[in-house]
């Protein structure tokens, strides 16, 4: 019996599917299968009732998973540790990251990142945000980056910097000439929208009410890279993070206009399955990562 096999087991209790703790290890579901078969063979007890539409673990294989999950992270606080004396920042770490901040906010950090630690392999994800959520819960990656974190008990949250919100509108748009605006004169205007479950969505939605604003949504959408791309047609105007929209400003494809009152923001953070054990180079890519400016590439 090996390690890997304890790990298989734990990333398919985990995630319940055969074809996400194959992804996760590296392997073919045959593989997974295997494993999971030589552990029951180890043993001599059922593991996963078979009989089940739902994935479901036996008593024997609960108690297989709590006890196995306690020798995974003693081993990997041994190997993290045992790094550490050696000054050894080397491995892969994994990121599942939403659309904006991985296109926008991640790489000058990345490269920075790289360039001090060139050993070291990151993997990125572009997800949804319930996804990314989805995907740090399921052990599928070490790391997620979401804006609007939201608390959960079976995760970490370290909050990152906060992005500031702009209206974008077309260079020919009444808007575009003016420094600043009130929320209360987007009153019936055409508005390109995220789709409802966007966590930047609902901050939106919620600015709006309070403001007592009523737009009309003419599209929506999953990113905001399509949301700027239905503005720059003149489509409708939006609210998007400042970060996302730089080049097109300088390009002047688009028209960026201040938000009168209170800063508006986007906060930032990174998400990790609560207990695990962060091998030096994931500390020190959240230590990057927690830097108030950007690093210079």
């Amino acid at each position: 019996m090996q390690i890997d096999s304890l790990k298989v087991f734990c990333d398919l209790t985990e995630t319940e599917s055969f074809t996400k703790a194959a992804q996760i290890n590296n392997v073919t579901q045959s593989a997974v299968s295997q494993q999971i078969a030589s552990l029951e063979r180890q043993f001599k007890t059922l593991l996963i009732e078979r009989s089940k539409k739902k994935f479901r673990l036996t008593r024997e294989g609960q108690i297989l998973y709590e006890y196995s999950k306690q020798i995974i992270q003693t081993y990997d606080s041994l190997l993290s540790r045992l790094q550490e004396i050696k000054d050894i920042v080397s491995g892969t770490i994994r990121v599942a990251t939403i659309y904006s901040i991985g296109l926008h906010d991640l790489p000058p950090y990345l490269k920075s990142f790289l360039k001090q630690f060139p050993t070291v392999n990151v993997h990125i994800e572009y997800r949804r945000a319930n996804q990314v959520y989805e995907d740090v819960l399921g052990n599928v990656v070490d790391l997620g980056l979401v804006a609007y974190p939201t608390k959960d008990a079976k995760l970490e949250m370290v909050p990152l910097r906060k992005d500031r919100l702009v209206l974008i509108c077309h260079p020919q748009h009444p808007l575009a000439a003016r420094t600043s605006v009130k929320l209360t004169e987007l009153n019936r205007s055409k508005f390109i929208s995220f789709e409802p479950d966007i966590p930047t969505r609902k901050a939106i939605d919620k600015l709006l009410k309070e403001s007592d604003v009523e737009v009309t949504s003419v599209m929506e959408f999953d990113n905001v890279e399509t949301v700027k791309r239905a503005v720059e047609i003149d489509a409708g105007i939006s609210i998007v993070p400042q970060g996302t929209v730089s080049q097109e400003v300088a390009a002047k494809t688009l028209a960026q206009v201040h938000i009168e009152g209170p800063e508006l923001y986007r906060p930032l953070g990174a998400i990790h399955k609560k207990n695990k054990v962060l091998s030096p180079a994931m500390k020190q890519f959240l230590n990057l990562l927690k830097a108030d400016v950007a690093p210079k590439v």
